[in-house]
């Protein structure tokens, strides 16, 4: 599978277009010194996907640089069970290992359990079928539903629902199970997601699903059964550290724009109504205005409260060209990213200079309305002046959104080639 972060857009969701030969699931199941566990988890897994999945399906090892006897009896499960592979690692972490299968296989759904199998198999087919259906992009087993039905000592506990609690306040995220060892993907979104993933070891899939949902894609959650593995040999305080940084490393990249993710936004399926719903309207024109609107209104607040705090000390003119100034480049800013969807810091200098390019048109605007006023009263009220400026500045902010979207930022023309919108600096 390509690693390229821009092989093009994702297309609309839609059905699996099976192919002959290929497995339609390839189940990853990570492992690092599991000599006991490892044959009797595999043949079980194996046992009840041949019973109850009616696709064909893969089940592969990624051994994690095991120090024991794993290797020997992954590769007895290969001779013995067909649908089973291999995989060696010399580096330890359950991202790395996923990555590296992930992007490897053919199978156009990837999923994996922890080969401790602590989930209820009865839950592979409703976590994988939405995938399969076109339905959904990704989907996690969740053991914090009210359906679910746990049992785990109170410490785990306390510490899963603690990190999706820390993940709900810092990024934002609204899946309910950020590390429950049973998710699934669809290929085509792995292709293009996984490299802008940057952890490699248990953070990995908090990384993966927080971008997939800023990048608006969707994720279903299955309840699960769960019957927590006492003997699990995760190191819990150095895991949570690892977490930490994790989310301060993703937060920042989030805040700072240096990630792609309007790449990942799929178009709308395969019913004539979603592609016909605003006929004869630009595509995204109702969101820019709504996101212009937005970003206008709070300017305007800044705008005239910094005129009024300036104008005793320097004057209507220089009040009025400070007050702009000032507003121009965040104005800028906010609806280069929230209103156009701008990410990342390429272009962002010519952007703010075509933005100051405008800024001057609305200066020449609202100053062209004070001087007039100063011409036909010598002495105007502040009331009066504030009723000119607001005018000047509505008729300026429709200006200003035409510019934005013909010439700031307009859209590429079709059969145009985008231009990225992030730097190499970016995860």
């Amino acid at each position: 599978m390509s690693t390229d972060a821009s092989p093009g857009a994702l297309p609309a969701r839609a059905p699996l277009a099976l192919r002959p030969g290929v497995p339609v699931l390839d189940v990853v199941i990570p492992v690092f010194n599991e000599e006991e566990d490892l044959g009797p988890c595999v043949r079980r897994l194996h046992a009840h996907l041949t019973r109850t999945f009616p696709y064909p399906f893969r089940i592969t090892v990624a051994d994690n640089a095991s120090t024991d006897r794993t290797p020997e009896v992954a590769a007895d499960l290969v001779r013995g069970l067909a649908e089973v592979r291999s995989t060696r690692l010399e580096e330890k972490g359950r991202g790395r290992a996923l990555r590296t299968v992930w992007s490897r296989s053919e199978a156009p759904v990837l999923a994996y359990m922890d080969v401790d199998l602590s989930t209820d198999l009865n839950a592979v087919l409703p976590l994988v079928a939405p995938l399969i259906s076109g339905h959904s992009d990704l989907a996690i087993g969740t053991r914090l539903a009210r359906s679910s039905r746990v049992v785990r000592g109170a410490k785990r506990e306390f510490v899963s629902r603690a990190y999706n609690l820390l993940l709900r306040s810092s990024l934002a995220a609204r899946f309910s199970d950020a590390q429950c060892g049973f998710k699934a993907i669809r290929r085509e979104v792995a292709e293009r997601l996984l490299p802008l993933v940057e952890d490699s070891g248990w953070f990995f899939d908090t990384e993966l699903l927080v971008l997939a949902e800023r990048a608006g894609l969707r994720i279903h959650e299955v309840p699960v059964d769960w019957v927590d593995d006492p003997d699990s040999s995760v190191h819990l305080v150095r895991t949570a550290a690892e977490d930490l940084k994790g989310v301060w490393r993703v937060g920042r990249a989030l805040a700072v724009g240096a990630l792609p993710l309007d790449r990942l936004a799929r178009p709308f399926g395969d019913d004539p109504r979603d592609r016909g719903a605003l006929p004869g309207v630009p595509r995204g024109l109702a969101r820019q205005l709504l996101g212009f609107c937005a970003v206008g209104v709070l300017s305007t607040l800044l705008y005239l409260l910094l005129y009024s705090a300036l104008r005793e000390a320097a004057g209507p003119q220089a009040a009025n060209a400070a007050a702009l100034l000032l507003c121009a480049v965040a104005n800028t800013a906010a609806n280069r990213r929230l209103t156009f969807g701008v990410r990342g810091r390429a272009r962002a200098v010519r952007h703010q200079a075509q933005g100051l390019v405008v800024f001057a048109i609305g200066l020449a605007l609202t100053s062209g309305s004070l001087a007039a006023l100063g011409a036909a009263t010598a002495e105007p009220a502040h009331g009066t002046e504030l009723a000119v400026l607001i005018t000047a500045n509505l008729a300026a902010t429709v200006l200003r959104f035409l510019l934005f979207r013909a010439w700031v930022f307009p859209e590429p023309r079709e059969g145009t080639p985008t231009i990225p919108t992030t730097t190499e600096e970016g995860p």
